[in-house]
């Protein structure tokens, strides 16, 4: 008789088998490497991929009247160059934009552009107006001051302005290029799933410190697959 697994319900394959796949994936290996290891088929590591992303997303946190200093920014993710379209406006480009929470996390959503009224609906609803807000010189960042936010700052990229002070954005900056890096191995995100890779880097950008592995194994103790 089968034994029970105890992070996967109604699992197929055994418990270890499952802890070595966990593994795997707890060391980004990506689903083709795991197949070849494990001598699962291909069907049942992405399926198993798939949850443990799902649970992932589900296990991002999504701030509510963040304080303290936070910085803000917003970027692109898709193909390298689209002809004649660069920058803010660049096409076939999916926008992202990020809060991060110094000391603390950082969250994410996937916004139809990065337009004043846009960005200000997110930063209303999820930061408190005492927060040490930082930004660079987008216009979309302006009038924040005027909605009650008198401590923001900002630094100018434009004219080789990085760092003020306490005031910078290299936090947020730092998750882009770990996002951008890490799925860079995939060649190419399904736009159906961009979201839930999104939140897997947020998710392993938030707990870069800690052995994710042994993390995973106690999250799907509490609440199995």
């Amino acid at each position: 008789m089968q034994r029970v697994n105890r992070y996967y319900k109604r699992a197929k394959i055994s418990e270890a088998k499952f802890r070595y796949l966990l593994r795997l994936f707890a060391m980004d290996l990506t689903a083709s490497d795991t197949v070849r290891l494990t001598g699962l088929s291909v069907r049942s590591v992405n399926s198993l991929y798939l949850r443990l992303r799902h649970r992932l997303q589900a296990e991002c946190p999504v701030p509510v009247e963040l304080a303290g200093a936070v910085e803000l920014d917003e970027s692109y993710f898709g193909p390298r160059r689209v002809r004649g379209k660069r920058g803010r406006g660049a096409g076939g480009k999916t926008v992202v934009f990020g809060l991060f929470r110094r000391g603390g996390q950082v969250y994410t959503e996937i916004v139809p552009n990065c337009q004043e009224k846009t960005l200000q609906a997110i930063i209303r609803g999820k930061i408190d107006v005492s927060a040490m807000v930082n930004t660079d010189g987008w216009r979309g960042y302006d009038g924040l001051v005027d909605v009650g936010y008198d401590r923001h700052f900002r630094v100018h990229h434009g004219q080789d302005e990085f760092v003020q002070g306490a005031s910078h954005i290299n936090g947020i900056e730092s998750f882009w290029s770990f996002a951008k890096a890490r799925l860079h191995q995939f060649h190419g995100v399904a736009k159906d799933t961009f979201e839930l890779h999104l939140k897997e880097c947020a998710f392993r950008f938030n707990h870069r410190h800690e052995d994710l592995y042994k993390f995973l194994l106690k999250l799907l103790r509490q609440q199995p697959l």
